[in-house]
């Protein structure tokens, strides 16, 4: 299976009410499972578990598309002139999960006001397990973060918002 189709695989099993999908192939095995799997999950440990032992549990960053797959780094993220603002659009260069700190705990890397730079980190984008740091291509002021925290993001869909006269 390649990268693409893995892709695509993700793309639809986000779009459709399914919250895990497994697929296996002689010697290439694949699982998808979406927030909905986690949100489902986590209803029936709270009916089943004690709040005591949730509470303990060590916190990590969901990962709703989960595979036994390799996926390339991606290189740098998409810049893109918006002409209409004179800002700059910062997009993923992956489809994952968006994540604006390296762990609930921690600051943001980049939020409304910040000043950034060439080669800045300013997100996580996480894909298949793996955490890809989204560094900023231009140097400006954010002026719009166009995510959600732990949100999905496709190909190509504009992230930041920068004025680069900021």
């Amino acid at each position: 299976m390649t990268f693409k189709e893995i892709q695509e695989l993700i793309k639809l099993v986000g779009k459709s009410n399914l919250t895990e999908v497994k697929l296996k192939k002689k010697d290439f095995e694949i699982s998808i499972r979406t927030k909905k799997y986690r949100k489902n999950m986590q209803q029936v440990m709270s009916t089943t578990t004690p709040m005591v032992s949730m509470a303990a549990a060590p916190q990590v960053a969901s990962a709703p598309p989960a595979a036994k797959a390799e996926v390339a780094q991606p290189s740098a993220p998409a810049v893109e002139v918006d002409s209409t603002a004179n800002l700059i659009e910062i997009k993923s260069p992956i489809v994952g999960t968006f994540y604006r700190s390296s762990s609930p705990d921690k600051p943001a890397f980049a939020k409304v006001g910040d000043t950034v730079a060439v080669g800045d980190v300013v997100c996580i984008v996480e894909a298949m397990k793996l955490f890809n740091e989204i560094e900023s291509e231009i140097s400006g002021k954010i002026v719009k973060v166009m995510c959600e925290d732990a949100s999905p993001v496709e190909y190509d869909q504009v992230l930041f918002l920068v004025d680069p006269k900021g």
